[in-house]
């Protein structure tokens, strides 16, 4: 049996954490910019808002329904996340990090004949630790798995947990799961299916396999399979290190000063040295690219981009920020409003694969003790407490998060204040 441990909207229930007062009150939660609704309460639900709304468009009917609106706050939700998967793994031998609020768990070597209570235990340690509801889906394989969780969210949120043990209990799961919403299948297939009258889950595993083989191809197969109950995945412990790496942000507002869009760059090209080091690999391909606000036909536009080679393959966020900001200075034109700006990373390999370049002069083991030191004093002291000079200290450039929490979690000034009177 695989589980599927998923928490309930998770954005909003981090921000519920730490504020008492939003608790059975409709919240939702803005991309970047604050552009658009990306994760809502069971309130906002219920007052039909959607996924993806902009807010601009909905201020006024926030408003007049008392919506609690947040900026996204990433570093708080990733340490959530971190915390909630802590407390799973310390339950179970075998657990997979899907995203940053979904698990896969292996029961397949678990004791426990009653694997429905241990989805209880592990809901209410997780709810305790960490103050995040979460729900729990089990099946025989990890496609099921997620029909399960669906379900249970949808038909049985005071419970939190379904177990797919029998055809019938398959059934119901099944023929309750819209195809569009079976893990695997977008838009593009699902009008295909509904186009052959099949609709659910349920339709969709009478399918013929030739059939689906020659519509959906092998993956279509396998997910047939996964919905019939034959094990086609398993769990992916280990995740393979990213082949490529892109860090990439929309100004708040539009830049034209080379200086500010300087230290805009410096800052992707660090982060996408953490990521490398993160995953313990290196990199020798730099692409810088900037361009202007396509929306905007009244303003001039102009889009460019460069890449660069570097000699040895790095992870030393210095040394990427030198190419980086190389590739910046080729491109960049004055003149022009620029909305956004990003660094990619490519040519990735094992930081204990890296070819030593026999004329290199660059002392690397500088770097990579830097590059630990500093890694290790952000980790301790919170995200760019000790970052290089070039990244600056003004963030003209940053999101614009008018509604963002506390970081409760990762910074010490702003953690959360208790008061107390005699």
């Amino acid at each position: 049996m695989f589980a599927l441990v998923d928490c309930n909207n998770f954005y909003v229930s981090c921000e519920r954490v730490f504020n008492g007062k939003i608790h059975h009150k409709p919240v939702v939660v803005l991309s970047n910019n604050d552009g658009c609704v990306i994760a809502r309460s069971n309130e906002a639900k219920a007052l039909g808002i959607k996924m993806g709304a902009l807010a601009f468009e909905n201020e006024d009917f926030f408003t007049k329904n008392n919506v609690e609106v947040f900026s996204s706050n990433y570093a708080l939700y990733g340490d959530m996340s971190d915390r909630v998967m802590k407390t799973i793994a310390e339950m179970v031998p075998d657990m997979e990090v899907y995203s940053i609020d979904e698990a896969f768990i292996d029961f397949h070597h678990m004791p426990y004949e009653d694997l429905e209570a241990l989805a209880q235990k592990i809901r209410q340690r997780v709810k305790q630790y960490t103050g995040i509801p979460v729900s729990i889906g089990i099946a025989p394989t990890k496609t099921l798995a997620k029909v399960a969780n669906r379900y249970t969210k949808k038909y049985l949120p005071h419970i939190g947990v379904y177990q797919i043990d029998s055809d019938h209990d398959a059934e119901k799961a099944l023929v309750n799961t819209s195809v569009e919403d079976i893990w695997g299948v977008g838009y593009k297939y699902a009008k295909m299916l509904n186009e052959h009258n099949i609709y659910n889950a349920l339709e969709l595993t009478y399918a013929k396999e030739e059939w689906i083989r020659q519509k959906m191809h092998v993956v279509g197969v396998r997910m047939l399979h996964e919905l019939q109950g034959t094990i086609c995945y398993n769990l992916d412990n280990e995740p393979s290190p990213k082949k490529g790496i892109c860090v990439s942000r929309s100004f708040g507002q539009s830049q034209k000063d080379v200086k500010v869009i300087t230290e805009a760059v410096a800052t992707f090209a660090a982060r996408c040295g953490e990521k490398l080091r993160k995953q313990q690999s290196c990199a020798h391909i730099v692409h810088v690219f900037l361009y202007t606000n396509r929306h905007r036909q009244d303003q001039p536009q102009y889009f460019n981009s460069k890449v660069l080679q570097l000699p040895t393959s790095t992870n030393s966020s210095i040394e990427i920020i030198r190419y980086a900001l190389r590739g910046l200075e080729l491109i960049f034109k004055s003149g022009y409003s620029y909305k956004k700006a990003g660094v990619m990373i490519s040519g990735i390999v094992p930081e204990n694969q890296v070819q030593i370049d026999l004329f290199d002069t660059r002392k690397r083991e500088i770097d990579t003790k830097a590059m630990k030191a500093l890694d290790e004093l952000n980790r301790r002291m919170g995200r760019d407490t000790v970052k290089i000079a070039v990244q600056g200290f003004g963030r003209d450039w940053h999101l614009r998060q008018e509604r963002k929490s506390r970081c409760y979690t990762t910074r010490w000034q702003e953690i959360l204040e208790v008061e107390a009177w005699g």
